[in-house]
């Protein structure tokens, strides 16, 4: 059995973006990689991680993941979304880990720690079957999110949980409401959904057999299906530690993200 393997879903037609994981971003020294890459070198980061592998399907995707050395699972056209490809490939490479973690190819400034956390968090609570970190906003992220909402623009997820942690609602509108002006970098109330998930495999099994759900369809969040059947979803805050956090959802995130990179000096 092996311990934690992470699986990178990554699909060409996305309808904000098609062909987004091939999208190149230029690090610190202006170096281009694409997004799916950076995206993986992020998963090798982790550290206490079995195995690495990118499940798409797509050929273009496939030969360009393997051409950097990844380990490439191909899957089927019909996943509805991020969690099925996982479960998907999961279930065809014959995998039986304690852990699954989805990082979803979108996130390429996901700092290791905040998987590292993530599934120490779902090792410590014997009661939970998936688990997603959460990152409180400061003032200047609250207002990108907010400012995405005015452009029209389907940006950043935010989340709502109650005292043990568990979810209440994850919307891409920025809830809860809260009035009142903050600074830069003062905290705030809102909390900025990270797209990574840590599953158990039974659970992450089982969602696959679920039809979509009501409010999953509505707001285009997959996890929502595990709180409409009832299932627990337990958040994880992590602490930015400095670093900025951004996910690519729009073309003009691109610049948004290298720009972050080179303030960070990331390459």
């Amino acid at each position: 059995m092996a311990g934690v393997v992470i699986v990178i879903p990554a699909r060409y037609q996305s309808s904000r973006y098609p062909g987004k994981p091939l999208v190149e971003l230029k690090g610190a020294s202006g170096q281009p990689l694409s997004l799916i890459r950076r995206s993986w070198e992020a998963a090798r980061a982790v550290s206490g991680i079995d195995r690495v592998v990118v499940a798409t399907d797509d050929d273009r995707i496939r030969d360009h993941a393997q051409g950097f050395g990844a380990e490439v699972a191909m899957t089927s056209p019909h996943a509805r979304n991020g969690t099925e490809r996982c479960a998907e490939a999961v279930a065809n490479m014959g995998l039986s880990p304690e852990i699954v973690v989805n990082l979803q190819g979108d996130a390429p400034l996901t700092p290791a720690w905040f998987v590292e956390d993530l599934v120490a968090g779902l090792r410590a609570d014997p009661g939970a079957d998936v688990a997603t970190p959460v990152l409180r906003c400061s003032g200047q992220m609250r207002a990108d999110l907010i400012g995405d909402r005015h452009a029209g623009r389907v940006g950043g997820t935010t989340a709502v949980f109650g005292h043990d942690m568990r979810a209440m609602y994850f919307s891409k509108e920025v809830i809860p409401y809260a009035g009142g002006d903050y600074g830069a970098d003062d905290p705030t109330p809102v909390f900025h959904h990270v797209g990574v998930y840590a599953y158990r495999p039974a659970a992450l099994a089982e969602y696959a057999t679920w039809d979509e759900g009501r409010t999953e369809v509505l707001e285009g969040l997959e996890q929502l299906r595990f709180l409409e059947r009832g299932r627990p979803v337990l958040c994880v805050e992590v602490e930015a530690r400095g670093r900025e956090f951004w996910e690519l959802n729009n073309p003009s995130d691109v610049p948004r993200i290298e720009a972050m990179m080179a303030r960070m000096g990331l390459d």
